[in-house]
């Protein structure tokens, strides 16, 4: 059923590739699955140590305000302003043992970016969005060209944090109002299996692993199909991290480069976090170029977030995380 696919290696330089932490899109291994058009599976195209970059923003920048997490539903906004501060030393500390108490970091389920996803009314709103992270957007446009989707903006992104219990229920990502335009999906720390399902809710799924560094592009056809994550798995190369996050990053950068070199003790506390977690990064184009949104009528921005667990609860059949 898998099928190499074509790539558009014209539509991104090498040099904007390298920029964005990535090979040359001649190197990457993209593949297909027939019966799914418009899925496309690239096996860990970054290059040495970029990785570690888009960790260290998911844990110690991306989860700063104004961004929106679930923490922020069970405390005082000042409470969730440094996650990373506040745990750093605790992570870095910690032992084996199940006993310990988790950091906030640890609690963290999920942050939104840009148009943020009310989880409530399953929408977004042109009332409640702020800027899009930068290195996030170039990233995310440089993939997007690759597979032939050039002026893609990335306007919304919902970050999830699993754990070895952790698990993403059966659903559709459909609250974008343009859906000609991919879904985004990267994946980093520890593995998981995926399941690629139809456009009904009772259609047998295929399965698949996902590894650390790989990415996976929804489009077309497969835009709208149900998907869910059942299984977060240890890392099958038997080690505490794959190999590919101990590389270090080149220490010479191209100019422009939105990758930056991480300290050897910001990797630490993101390695011990890694160590029994998995980070994954959707990034979405809410809107088509010149699209506005329907008028609103009482938006109720008090429910910007469900009352358990993201994503992770809706409509959801698989175990789900744990509440905070």
């Amino acid at each position: 059923q898998v099928f190499r696919s074509q790539l558009s290696i014209s539509s991104v330089s090498d040099q904007d590739a390298c920029r964005a932490g990535l090979q040359p899109v001649s190197r990457w291994k993209a593949y297909g699955l027939r019966g799914y058009p418009g899925f496309i599976f690239i096996r860990n195209p970054f290059l040495p140590g970029c990785q570690r970059h888009w960790v260290k923003q998911c844990l110690k920048l991306y989860t700063q305000k104004p961004n929106v997490c679930n923490l922020d539903l069970h405390m005082a906004p000042e409470k969730t302003a440094d996650l990373w501060g506040q745990s750093k030393e605790q992570l870095r500390r910690k032992g084996s043992s199940r006993c310990e108490p988790r950091s906030l970091l640890e609690k963290l389920r999920w942050v939104t970016l840009g148009y943020h996803y009310n989880w409530d009314t399953k929408k977004y709103s042109a009332s409640h969005h702020t800027p899009f992270p930068s290195d996030l957007a170039f990233l995310s446009e440089q993939v997007a060209a690759a597979c032939g989707f050039r002026g893609f903006q990335a306007q919304a992104g919902i970050l999830n944090y699993y754990h070895f219990d952790s698990s993403l229920g059966i659903h559709v990502d459909e609250s974008e109002l343009d859906h000609s335009r991919p879904l985004l999906s990267f994946s980093f720390g520890q593995s998981s299996i995926f399941l690629l399902g139809g456009l009904k809710r009772e259609e047998a799924p295929t399965a698949m692993f996902m590894h650390s560094g790989d990415i996976m592009v929804m489009s077309g056809f497969s835009r709208l199909l149900y998907h869910a994550v059942p299984r977060v798995l240890p890392n099958p190369e038997g080690t505490a991290l794959p190999s590919c996050l101990d590389q270090a990053l080149s220490p010479d950068l191209p100019a422009g480069s939105v990758v930056q070199h991480s300290s050897d003790e910001d990797w630490q506390v993101c390695a011990k976090y890694l160590q029994s977690s998995r980070i994954n990064m959707t990034i979405r184009q809410v809107l088509a170029e010149g699209q506005k949104f329907p008028e609103e009528s009482g938006t109720n921005l008090k429910g910007q977030a469900p009352s358990e667990d993201s994503h992770h609860q809706a409509n959801c059949t698989a175990k789900r995380h744990k509440p905070d």
